[in-house]
């Protein structure tokens, strides 16, 4: 389903192109070439002094890692996201050999946006929760202290809205996408003095 970016300037593809579709094509898999290439992505992804931050646990539809990660995710998640065709949790590393990184939080960011977009690029569709147990990575996956699972991704290929059922899920997935106005988040001169007025 199309649901290009409204936006007042063209945009680049992948970024007018991006949502967040929970209705997934349990049918069609993810590659691991699909998949290297979106960690390809994360990997160069600008951190702080090249720290590199971000790690990531990725499973594909069937095997096991796939199956861990489902069931670290709530519920509601769990109701669409056992569609994709791989489950991946971003998580952040905050100390290394040099002691704490700066900005991890950011530098996972960064590096999860880039994923996202090649994703996009590869002709698929991520999703990020922030609805999943992060101790229960954590346990599972040995992650060691200096660690922090921050977001769960699903990644697949798109189906249409009627695959969740629901009504209203099927209502929120065909709506339209909608964002706050330029001038409502970058100012000049002052604090809500509008940089763009349309």
């Amino acid at each position: 389903m199309d649901k290009m970016a409204d936006s007042s300037v063209p945009l680049a593809g992948p970024i007018a192109q991006r949502w967040s579709p929970r209705a997934l094509d349990d049918t069609r898999d993810v590659s691991w070439e699909q998949l290297r290439a979106l960690l390809e992505a994360a990997r160069w992804a600008a951190s702080f002094g090249n720290t590199q931050p971000a790690r990531f646990l990725v499973g594909r539809r069937g095997d096991v890692t796939f199956r861990q990660i489902l069931g670290t995710l709530t519920e509601r998640n769990q109701a669409w996201a056992h569609r994709a065709g791989a489950l991946m949790v971003a998580i952040m590393v905050t100390r290394n050999e040099k002691g704490e990184i700066p900005y991890a939080e950011y530098g996972l960011g960064l590096a999860a946006q880039n994923l996202v977009l090649q994703a996009v690029a590869e002709g698929l569709v991520a999703h990020q929760m922030a609805g999943f147990d992060a101790a229960a990575v954590r346990e599972r996956f040995a992650v060691p202290d200096e660690a922090v699972p921050r977001v769960a991704i699903a990644v697949g290929h798109a189906a249409d809205p009627a695959v969740l059922g629901v009504e209203k899920l099927v209502a929120r997935e065909q709506a339209p996408r909608s964002r706050l106005p330029l001038g409502e988040i970058a100012y000049t001169g002052e604090w809500g003095a509008p940089a763009f007025t349309s």
